[in-house]
């Protein structure tokens, strides 16, 4: 009967004859108890070992070389254990590190940003589950992610997050050298940037059918263009109802830099009537779903129950004006109050021009008043030049009254 250690030196033997080649050729082995031969190789002076998953010695063989090729060129050689918690652990990690601010907490204390939540589910990850192997992350995988998500009634938008969440992920770990090759992921065709925004007298008519404690909140976004996540984040040391202003800190904006908000009446009116005045000043419970109900219940939306399939919830597919387009309102009202570019970025917190110009809106309605601005200015015009064109302010203002019945 063979002893362990007699055992051990037989498979040490075996491994040693079989390994013999010329210096720097490499070799194939058959290691005991495994159906699948093993490439041996040396890199930056050592050995290494690994399975080519390959029962058939000529498609090992080929695999040999591949591995061969890598190493001669610099690149790292993988143990095939790696799994996505691996990835996305390192993700988190380099997000922390950078210090982005779209890290988000989710209620059980996960840590996760913007499209990660649903790579978790189709990769199987969980607090007690590694998830699939890296290797099954292939160019095909990600096309039936792409679909699977499309045919949920998921929009290109966050099916693209979730996949630059991975393609940043694995970008990660070959920098860190753990990772030889990456798939090609290729992204959707997103829509247009959103034009979503909504006028003065329509924006009162929403916040009425919001509940009380909301209120508050969504008036700031709409005045200000604060970002959801900054005007959370605020605490009432930081609000001066007598000055009329919220001084943001550095640690809660997204760019990393202080910035106040001045308030108008209707804010101020709302802070008001906050009791207790201590810790966090805005309530945003249930914010989407009240949310989602007032903008249906003005006319500026649409809620669409959708059955979830066997084993799975029903849930409400919504479309029409979104939180964020308060910001984009608040950038175009402060445009068209006359205030000065540099002023409107200082307050909404742009820092490149490239992503404020998104943000200000342009209708048709504004086309025709600059152009009502023009006949006006040319009113001034010396020499009686407007009155050769029979140009006066009453022509004007009959045009300006039947551009506005039209629109």
């Amino acid at each position: 009967m063979t002893t362990v250690h007699e055992s051990s030196r037989v498979d040490s033997v075996q491994w040693a004859v079989m390994a013999r080649r010329a210096k720097g050729e490499g070799c194939l082995l058959r290691r005991p108890g495994s159906r699948f031969w093993w490439a041996q190789f040396y890199q930056d002076g050592k050995a290494v070992r690994k399975s080519t998953g390959k029962v058939i010695k000529e498609e090992a063989l080929s695999t040999l070389r591949r591995l061969m090729g890598d190493a001669e060129r610099g690149l790292p050689v993988t143990d095939g254990s790696l799994h996505y918690a691996d990835l996305r652990s390192a993700l988190i990690d380099n997000y922390v590190t950078k210090g982005n601010k779209s890290l988000a907490m989710l209620p059980d204390g996960t840590e996760t940003l913007t499209g990660l939540s649903q790579l978790d589910k189709a990769c199987g990850w969980r607090a007690t589950e590694r998830g699939i192997k890296l290797s099954k992350l292939t160019t095909e995988w990600t096309r039936k992610f792409q679909r699977e998500r499309l045919a949920e009634g998921a929009g290109p938008s966050i099916v693209n997050r979730s996949l630059q969440a991975l393609r940043r992920g694995l970008n990660i770990l070959r920098e860190d050298g753990k990772l030889a090759v990456m798939p090609k992921i290729r992204l959707l065709k997103e829509p247009s940037a959103r034009q979503g925004f909504i006028e003065s007298v329509k924006f009162e008519e929403l916040l009425a059918a919001l509940p009380s404690y909301l209120r508050p909140l969504v008036a700031t976004l709409y005045y200000t263009g604060a970002r959801r996540g900054e005007a959370l984040l605020v605490e009432w040391e930081q609000v001066d109802l007598r000055r009329r202003e919220i001084t943001l800190h550095d640690s809660q904006t997204k760019t990393s830099e202080p910035r106040v908000l001045p308030l108008p009446s209707r804010v101020v009116a709302l802070l008001q009537d906050i009791e207790p005045k201590r810790g966090k000043v805005f309530d945003a419970t249930n914010l989407r779903v009240e949310w989602e109900r007032a903008v249906v219940a003005v006319g500026l939306g649409t809620r669409e129950k959708i059955d979830g399939g066997e084993g799975k919830h029903d849930w409400n597919r919504f479309r029409g004006l979104r939180l964020h387009d308060l910001r984009r309102s608040a950038v175009r009202n402060l445009i068209k109050s006359g205030a000065p570019e540099k002023v409107c970025m200082k307050i909404s917190g742009h820092k490149t021009r490239d992503v404020f110009d998104r943000y200000h809106i342009v209708v048709t309605a504004d086309l025709h008043a600059a152009m009502r601005g023009v006949e006006t200015a040319s009113l001034a015009l010396p020499s009686g030049e407007s009155a050769k064109g029979k140009l006066n302010v009453q022509s004007v203002r009959s045009a300006d009254h039947k551009v506005r019945k039209t629109l």
